[in-house]
Protein backbone atom coordinates (compact mmCIF):
# COMPACT_ATOMS: atom_id res chain seq x y z
CA UNK A 1 0.00 0.00 0.00
CA UNK A 2 1.17 3.70 -0.69
CA UNK A 3 1.43 6.86 1.14
CA UNK A 4 -1.80 7.70 -0.20
CA UNK A 5 -3.66 4.45 0.25
CA UNK A 6 -2.53 4.57 4.24
CA UNK A 7 -3.42 8.37 4.37
CA UNK A 8 -7.29 7.14 3.55
CA UNK A 9 -7.76 4.99 6.33
CA UNK A 10 -9.51 5.98 9.43
CA UNK A 11 -7.00 6.10 12.28
CA UNK A 12 -8.39 2.95 14.39
CA UNK A 13 -8.67 0.91 11.16
CA UNK A 14 -4.79 1.92 10.26
CA UNK A 15 -3.71 0.70 13.23
CA UNK A 16 -5.49 -2.92 12.51
CA UNK A 17 -4.05 -3.08 9.27
CA UNK A 18 -0.45 -2.56 10.35
CA UNK A 19 -0.95 -4.91 13.14
CA UNK A 20 -2.84 -7.82 10.45
CA UNK A 21 0.13 -7.71 8.13
CA UNK A 22 3.16 -7.69 10.58
CA UNK A 23 0.88 -10.83 11.44
CA UNK A 24 -0.11 -12.31 8.14
CA UNK A 25 3.08 -11.56 6.23
CA UNK A 26 5.87 -12.71 8.61
CA UNK A 27 6.51 -15.86 10.29
CA UNK A 28 7.18 -15.61 13.86
CA UNK A 29 10.40 -16.42 13.31
CA UNK A 30 10.91 -13.39 10.71
CA UNK A 31 8.60 -11.58 13.14
CA UNK A 32 11.14 -11.59 16.18
CA UNK A 33 14.06 -11.26 13.46
CA UNK A 34 12.85 -8.03 12.19
CA UNK A 35 10.81 -6.36 14.50
CA UNK A 36 12.34 -5.18 17.82
CA UNK A 37 8.88 -3.58 18.95
CA UNK A 38 5.29 -3.22 17.37
CA UNK A 39 3.12 -1.01 19.43
CA UNK A 40 -0.45 -2.11 20.59
CA UNK A 41 -3.42 -1.31 18.28
CA UNK A 42 -4.74 1.46 20.96
CA UNK A 43 -1.39 3.53 20.93
CA UNK A 44 -1.24 2.56 16.85
CA UNK A 45 -4.41 3.76 17.00
CA UNK A 46 -3.81 7.17 19.43
CA UNK A 47 -0.90 7.80 17.06
CA UNK A 48 -2.88 7.99 14.24
CA UNK A 49 -5.90 10.17 15.92
CA UNK A 50 -2.65 12.63 16.85
CA UNK A 51 -1.09 13.26 13.31
CA UNK A 52 -0.82 16.67 12.60
CA UNK A 53 -3.58 16.95 10.04
CA UNK A 54 -1.74 19.27 7.78
CA UNK A 55 1.55 17.47 7.77
CA UNK A 56 2.89 16.19 4.62
CA UNK A 57 3.31 12.63 6.08
CA UNK A 58 0.19 12.87 7.77
CA UNK A 59 -1.09 9.47 8.56
CA UNK A 60 1.81 7.74 7.40
CA UNK A 61 3.21 4.69 9.75
CA UNK A 62 6.94 3.84 9.99
CA UNK A 63 8.93 1.70 11.55
CA UNK A 64 12.47 2.97 13.08
CA UNK A 65 15.61 1.04 13.02
CA UNK A 66 16.70 0.48 16.66
CA UNK A 67 19.82 3.13 16.97
CA UNK A 68 17.33 5.92 17.62
CA UNK A 69 15.46 6.68 21.33
CA UNK A 70 12.16 6.79 21.85
CA UNK A 71 10.91 7.66 25.37
CA UNK A 72 10.00 4.83 27.19
CA UNK A 73 11.53 2.33 25.04
CA UNK A 74 15.18 0.54 25.18
CA UNK A 75 17.15 1.19 22.61
CA UNK A 76 19.16 -1.72 22.07
CA UNK A 77 21.22 -1.08 18.22
CA UNK A 78 20.69 -5.44 17.91
CA UNK A 79 22.51 -6.08 21.00
CA UNK A 80 21.82 -7.98 23.98
CA UNK A 81 23.47 -5.46 26.44
CA UNK A 82 23.48 -1.73 25.01
CA UNK A 83 20.55 -0.63 27.45
CA UNK A 84 22.84 -1.67 30.78
CA UNK A 85 25.38 0.50 29.77
CA UNK A 86 23.52 3.62 28.41
CA UNK A 87 21.09 5.86 29.58
CA UNK A 88 17.23 5.18 29.66
CA UNK A 89 15.64 7.26 26.59
CA UNK A 90 14.30 10.08 28.03
CA UNK A 91 13.72 12.01 24.60
CA UNK A 92 12.81 10.75 21.21
CA UNK A 93 14.98 11.47 18.69
CA UNK A 94 15.37 14.30 16.53
CA UNK A 95 13.85 11.89 13.41
CA UNK A 96 11.33 10.78 15.78
CA UNK A 97 10.29 14.26 16.50
CA UNK A 98 10.50 15.90 12.70
CA UNK A 99 8.48 12.72 11.43
CA UNK A 100 5.79 13.36 14.04
CA UNK A 101 5.91 16.75 13.00
CA UNK A 102 5.16 16.17 9.59
CA UNK A 103 2.45 13.70 9.84
CA UNK A 104 4.03 10.07 10.09
CA UNK A 105 3.22 7.54 12.55
CA UNK A 106 5.70 5.51 14.26
CA UNK A 107 4.83 2.08 14.32
CA UNK A 108 7.56 0.47 16.13
CA UNK A 109 11.12 -0.78 15.73
CA UNK A 110 13.31 -3.13 13.61
CA UNK A 111 16.24 -5.37 14.71
CA UNK A 112 19.08 -4.65 12.83
CA UNK A 113 23.21 -5.97 12.13
CA UNK A 114 24.58 -5.88 15.81
CA UNK A 115 25.20 -2.33 16.24
CA UNK A 116 24.81 -1.56 12.55
CA UNK A 117 27.99 -3.22 11.60
CA UNK A 118 27.53 -5.79 8.65
CA UNK A 119 25.74 -5.77 5.47
CA UNK A 120 23.71 -9.07 6.16
CA UNK A 121 20.31 -9.60 8.08
CA UNK A 122 22.34 -11.65 10.41
CA UNK A 123 21.80 -11.36 14.27
CA UNK A 124 23.01 -13.81 16.85
CA UNK A 125 20.43 -12.42 19.27
CA UNK A 126 17.32 -11.59 17.66
CA UNK A 127 17.50 -14.17 14.41
CA UNK A 128 18.69 -13.69 10.92
CA UNK A 129 16.44 -11.32 8.77
CA UNK A 130 15.46 -13.02 5.73
CA UNK A 131 13.98 -11.63 2.27
CA UNK A 132 10.19 -11.87 2.55
CA UNK A 133 9.82 -13.17 -0.80
CA UNK A 134 12.68 -15.40 -0.94
CA UNK A 135 13.11 -17.76 2.25
CA UNK A 136 16.82 -18.84 3.12
CA UNK A 137 18.48 -15.32 1.51
CA UNK A 138 19.82 -12.71 3.42
CA UNK A 139 17.32 -9.27 3.57
CA UNK A 140 20.30 -7.55 3.60
CA UNK A 141 21.67 -5.12 6.55
CA UNK A 142 22.56 -3.61 8.67
CA UNK A 143 18.59 -1.59 8.26
CA UNK A 144 17.55 -5.51 8.06
CA UNK A 145 14.40 -4.87 10.27
CA UNK A 146 13.48 -1.64 8.41
CA UNK A 147 14.01 -3.17 4.41
CA UNK A 148 11.76 -6.92 5.54
CA UNK A 149 9.36 -4.44 7.06
CA UNK A 150 8.59 -2.28 4.04
CA UNK A 151 9.42 -5.24 1.56
CA UNK A 152 6.65 -7.33 3.25
CA UNK A 153 4.31 -4.32 2.98
CA UNK A 154 3.85 -4.14 6.82
CA UNK A 155 4.46 -0.04 6.57
CA UNK A 156 5.20 1.97 3.73
CA UNK A 157 8.09 3.67 5.19
CA UNK A 158 10.67 2.72 7.21
CA UNK A 159 14.02 4.55 8.93
CA UNK A 160 17.27 3.04 8.91
CA UNK A 161 20.83 4.08 8.73
CA UNK A 162 23.66 3.51 6.13
CA UNK A 163 27.37 4.09 7.03
CA UNK A 164 29.18 1.47 4.56
CA UNK A 165 25.92 0.77 2.20
CA UNK A 166 23.53 0.07 5.30
CA UNK A 167 20.18 1.05 2.98
CA UNK A 168 21.69 0.49 -0.25
CA UNK A 169 22.21 -3.14 0.01
CA UNK A 170 19.08 -3.78 1.01
CA UNK A 171 17.44 -1.83 -0.82
CA UNK A 172 18.86 -3.98 -3.74
CA UNK A 173 18.41 -7.06 -1.67
CA UNK A 174 15.01 -6.60 -0.93
CA UNK A 175 13.90 -4.29 -4.55
CA UNK A 176 13.24 -1.33 -2.50
CA UNK A 177 14.14 2.63 -2.87
CA UNK A 178 16.71 4.00 -0.56
CA UNK A 179 17.80 7.56 0.60
CA UNK A 180 21.08 8.15 2.39
CA UNK A 181 21.76 11.19 3.72
CA UNK A 182 25.24 12.62 4.75
CA UNK A 183 27.18 12.41 7.90
CA UNK A 184 27.43 14.73 10.77
CA UNK A 185 23.82 16.05 9.48
CA UNK A 186 20.91 16.99 12.91
CA UNK A 187 19.32 13.95 12.22
CA UNK A 188 22.09 10.97 13.10
CA UNK A 189 23.98 12.63 16.05
CA UNK A 190 21.56 11.24 18.19
CA UNK A 191 22.00 8.09 16.96
CA UNK A 192 23.72 4.93 18.56
CA UNK A 193 26.75 5.77 16.74
CA UNK A 194 29.09 2.99 14.46
CA UNK A 195 31.63 5.33 12.73
CA UNK A 196 30.38 9.15 13.28
CA UNK A 197 32.43 10.17 10.32
CA UNK A 198 30.55 7.95 8.01
CA UNK A 199 27.37 7.45 9.96
CA UNK A 200 24.25 8.96 7.95
CA UNK A 201 20.52 8.43 7.98
CA UNK A 202 17.91 7.45 5.56
CA UNK A 203 14.66 5.61 4.80
CA UNK A 204 13.44 3.02 2.49
CA UNK A 205 10.09 2.81 0.48
CA UNK A 206 8.36 0.06 -2.40
CA UNK A 207 7.57 3.09 -5.01
CA UNK A 208 9.15 5.85 -6.66
CA UNK A 209 6.88 8.10 -5.80
CA UNK A 210 6.72 7.47 -1.83
CA UNK A 211 9.84 7.73 -2.15
CA UNK A 212 9.52 11.64 -3.75
CA UNK A 213 6.76 12.41 -1.41
CA UNK A 214 9.00 11.39 1.48
CA UNK A 215 11.81 13.58 0.03
CA UNK A 216 10.12 16.23 0.01
CA UNK A 217 8.34 16.26 3.36
CA UNK A 218 12.07 15.63 4.63
CA UNK A 219 14.58 16.87 2.16
CA UNK A 220 13.42 19.55 -0.05
CA UNK A 221 14.92 18.71 -3.22
CA UNK A 222 15.52 21.90 -5.63
CA UNK A 223 13.83 22.06 -8.68
CA UNK A 224 16.19 21.75 -12.08
CA UNK A 225 15.60 23.99 -14.94
CA UNK A 226 17.75 21.03 -17.56
CA UNK A 227 18.16 17.70 -18.27
CA UNK A 228 21.24 16.71 -15.53
CA UNK A 229 24.51 15.64 -16.81
CA UNK A 230 25.88 12.00 -15.34
CA UNK A 231 27.41 8.97 -16.28
CA UNK A 232 27.41 4.99 -15.42
CA UNK A 233 30.14 3.35 -13.56
CA UNK A 234 30.50 0.07 -14.62
CA UNK A 235 32.40 -1.43 -12.08
CA UNK A 236 34.22 -4.88 -11.82
CA UNK A 237 33.34 -7.45 -9.79
CA UNK A 238 29.29 -7.56 -10.44
CA UNK A 239 27.79 -10.91 -11.43
CA UNK A 240 27.47 -11.53 -15.23
CA UNK A 241 23.25 -11.11 -15.12
CA UNK A 242 23.55 -8.20 -12.16
CA UNK A 243 26.25 -6.35 -14.55
CA UNK A 244 23.59 -6.61 -17.56
CA UNK A 245 20.61 -5.90 -16.01
CA UNK A 246 22.44 -2.55 -14.72
CA UNK A 247 23.72 -1.83 -17.74
CA UNK A 248 20.37 -1.79 -19.13
CA UNK A 249 18.77 0.22 -16.27
CA UNK A 250 21.44 2.98 -16.09
CA UNK A 251 21.09 3.41 -19.92
CA UNK A 252 17.50 5.03 -19.09
CA UNK A 253 19.31 7.43 -16.67
CA UNK A 254 22.84 8.67 -18.22
CA UNK A 255 25.38 6.95 -20.96
CA UNK A 256 28.95 5.24 -19.84
CA UNK A 257 31.60 6.71 -18.34
CA UNK A 258 34.00 8.03 -20.89
CA UNK A 259 37.57 6.47 -21.10
CA UNK A 260 39.30 9.05 -19.42
CA UNK A 261 36.55 9.48 -16.15
CA UNK A 262 35.97 5.42 -15.99
CA UNK A 263 39.92 4.81 -15.88
CA UNK A 264 40.85 7.73 -12.95
CA UNK A 265 37.07 6.82 -10.83
CA UNK A 266 38.41 3.01 -10.93
CA UNK A 267 42.03 3.35 -10.31
CA UNK A 268 40.74 5.84 -7.72
CA UNK A 269 38.24 3.28 -5.87
CA UNK A 270 40.20 0.64 -6.14
CA UNK A 271 41.29 0.62 -2.62
CA UNK A 272 37.75 1.91 -1.31
CA UNK A 273 36.63 -1.17 0.61
CA UNK A 274 40.47 -1.40 2.38
CA UNK A 275 40.37 1.62 3.46
CA UNK A 276 37.09 2.17 4.88
CA UNK A 277 37.52 -1.12 7.14
CA UNK A 278 40.37 0.71 8.55
CA UNK A 279 39.52 4.31 9.28
CA UNK A 280 35.48 2.97 10.07
CA UNK A 281 37.18 0.50 12.14
CA UNK A 282 39.27 2.70 13.97
CA UNK A 283 35.79 5.11 14.79
CA UNK A 284 33.89 1.90 16.20
CA UNK A 285 36.74 0.47 18.63
CA UNK A 286 36.88 4.07 20.09
CA UNK A 287 33.26 3.52 20.47
CA UNK A 288 33.39 0.24 21.74
CA UNK A 289 36.33 0.02 24.09
CA UNK A 290 34.38 1.06 26.96
CA UNK A 291 32.31 -1.53 27.02
CA UNK A 292 33.95 -4.43 24.56
CA UNK A 293 36.24 -6.41 27.41
CA UNK A 294 33.20 -6.34 30.26
CA UNK A 295 31.16 -7.51 28.09
CA UNK A 296 32.69 -9.51 25.87
CA UNK A 297 30.94 -12.88 25.96
CA UNK A 298 27.77 -10.64 25.46
CA UNK A 299 28.35 -9.95 21.38
CA UNK A 300 27.96 -11.50 18.86
CA UNK A 301 30.73 -13.80 17.14
CA UNK A 302 30.92 -11.68 13.98
CA UNK A 303 30.72 -8.54 15.57
CA UNK A 304 33.29 -9.77 18.67
CA UNK A 305 35.36 -11.23 15.62
CA UNK A 306 35.74 -7.30 13.95
CA UNK A 307 36.13 -5.91 17.54
CA UNK A 308 39.51 -7.84 17.93
CA UNK A 309 40.87 -6.73 14.86
CA UNK A 310 39.33 -3.34 15.24
CA UNK A 311 41.38 -2.68 18.33
CA UNK A 312 44.49 -3.95 16.42
CA UNK A 313 44.60 -1.08 13.83
CA UNK A 314 47.90 0.87 14.52
CA UNK A 315 48.02 4.46 13.95
CA UNK A 316 50.89 3.41 11.01
CA UNK A 317 48.08 1.56 9.33
CA UNK A 318 45.39 4.65 9.72
CA UNK A 319 48.44 6.92 7.85
CA UNK A 320 49.31 4.14 5.08
CA UNK A 321 45.34 4.66 3.89
CA UNK A 322 45.03 8.05 4.21
CA UNK A 323 46.90 9.19 0.99
CA UNK A 324 44.33 6.84 -0.81
CA UNK A 325 41.02 8.34 1.30
CA UNK A 326 42.51 11.98 -0.06
CA UNK A 327 42.47 10.63 -3.78
CA UNK A 328 39.07 9.07 -3.50
CA UNK A 329 37.68 12.51 -1.78
CA UNK A 330 39.83 14.64 -4.44
CA UNK A 331 38.77 12.42 -8.03
CA UNK A 332 34.70 13.01 -6.29
CA UNK A 333 35.12 16.84 -6.16
CA UNK A 334 36.89 16.19 -9.92
CA UNK A 335 33.51 14.75 -11.39
CA UNK A 336 31.42 16.66 -9.68
CA UNK A 337 32.24 19.87 -11.61
CA UNK A 338 31.50 18.55 -14.68
CA UNK A 339 28.79 15.89 -14.23
CA UNK A 340 25.59 16.04 -11.88
CA UNK A 341 25.35 12.36 -10.30
CA UNK A 342 27.43 9.16 -10.96
CA UNK A 343 25.31 5.76 -11.18
CA UNK A 344 26.82 2.57 -10.24
CA UNK A 345 25.64 -0.93 -9.01
CA UNK A 346 24.53 -1.52 -5.39
CA UNK A 347 25.22 -4.59 -5.05
CA UNK A 348 27.14 -6.78 -6.97
CA UNK A 349 24.74 -10.03 -7.36
CA UNK A 350 20.99 -10.24 -5.23
CA UNK A 351 20.20 -11.83 -1.83
CA UNK A 352 22.71 -14.16 -0.89
CA UNK A 353 21.95 -17.58 1.51
CA UNK A 354 23.73 -17.25 4.38
CA UNK A 355 26.19 -19.63 3.33
CA UNK A 356 27.49 -17.03 0.92
CA UNK A 357 27.44 -14.36 4.06
CA UNK A 358 31.59 -14.74 3.77
CA UNK A 359 34.12 -11.73 4.03
CA UNK A 360 35.18 -12.04 0.91
CA UNK A 361 31.57 -11.16 -0.25
CA UNK A 362 31.22 -8.48 2.16
CA UNK A 363 34.32 -7.16 0.67
CA UNK A 364 33.27 -7.27 -2.68
CA UNK A 365 29.84 -5.33 -1.37
CA UNK A 366 32.10 -2.94 0.27
CA UNK A 367 34.10 -2.36 -3.25
CA UNK A 368 30.65 -0.50 -4.84
CA UNK A 369 29.43 0.71 -1.62
CA UNK A 370 32.39 2.70 0.44
CA UNK A 371 33.18 5.02 -2.94
CA UNK A 372 30.37 7.07 -1.65
CA UNK A 373 30.86 7.02 1.72
CA UNK A 374 34.30 7.96 1.93
CA UNK A 375 32.79 10.52 -0.11
CA UNK A 376 30.35 11.87 2.66
CA UNK A 377 27.41 11.76 -0.22
CA UNK A 378 24.10 11.65 -0.12
CA UNK A 379 22.60 8.54 -2.25
CA UNK A 380 19.23 7.75 -3.91
CA UNK A 381 19.19 3.54 -4.80
CA UNK A 382 16.67 2.51 -6.86
CA UNK A 383 15.47 -1.13 -8.12
CA UNK A 384 16.69 -3.05 -10.95
CA UNK A 385 15.02 -6.13 -11.77
CA UNK A 386 16.38 -9.73 -12.87
CA UNK A 387 15.38 -12.34 -14.71
CA UNK A 388 15.25 -14.77 -12.02
CA UNK A 389 12.70 -12.73 -9.63
CA UNK A 390 15.13 -11.39 -7.80
CA UNK A 391 16.74 -7.89 -7.74
CA UNK A 392 19.72 -5.79 -7.80
CA UNK A 393 20.09 -1.89 -7.74
CA UNK A 394 21.77 1.38 -9.02
CA UNK A 395 23.43 3.68 -6.57
CA UNK A 396 22.46 7.15 -7.67
CA UNK A 397 25.32 9.52 -6.19
CA UNK A 398 25.23 12.91 -5.57
CA UNK A 399 27.42 15.95 -3.79
CA UNK A 400 23.95 17.58 -2.01
CA UNK A 401 20.49 16.27 -0.19
CA UNK A 402 18.89 18.48 -2.45
CA UNK A 403 20.00 17.95 -5.88
CA UNK A 404 17.42 18.31 -8.30
CA UNK A 405 18.87 15.11 -9.76
CA UNK A 406 16.77 12.98 -6.57
CA UNK A 407 13.05 13.73 -8.49
CA UNK A 408 14.39 13.74 -11.61
CA UNK A 409 15.97 10.20 -11.40
CA UNK A 410 12.76 8.97 -9.85
CA UNK A 411 10.36 10.30 -12.54
CA UNK A 412 12.30 7.99 -15.30
CA UNK A 413 12.37 4.99 -12.46
CA UNK A 414 9.80 2.18 -12.50
CA UNK A 415 7.13 3.16 -10.44
CA UNK A 416 6.93 0.51 -8.07
CA UNK A 417 9.88 -1.88 -6.43
CA UNK A 418 11.28 -4.75 -8.31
Amino acid sequence: MTFGEWQQMSPGTAAREVRRRAAAHLTAAQRSAAMAVLLDEAALAAGFESAPPGGPLRGVPFLLKDLFDVAGMPTFAGSSFLPEVRPAPALDSQIVRDLRAAGAVLAGKTHLFEFAWGLTGENAHYGDCEHPRFPGRTSGGSSSGSAAAVAADIVPFAIGTDTGGSIRVPAAFCGLYGYRGVPHAPWISDAVPLAPDFDTVGWFTSSSQDMRSALAALVGPRAGGQVPRGCYLDMPGLDPDVAAACAAAAANLAPPADAAARGELLLRFAPAAEVYGVLAGTQTWKIHKKWADRNRGRYGPLVRDRLDRAREISLAQVAAVEPSHAAIRLVWAEFFRTHDFLVMAASPFPAVTKADCTQANRLRMLGLTAPASLGGWPVLTIPVALASGMSTGLQIVVNDPQSPVLPWALGRAPQSSA
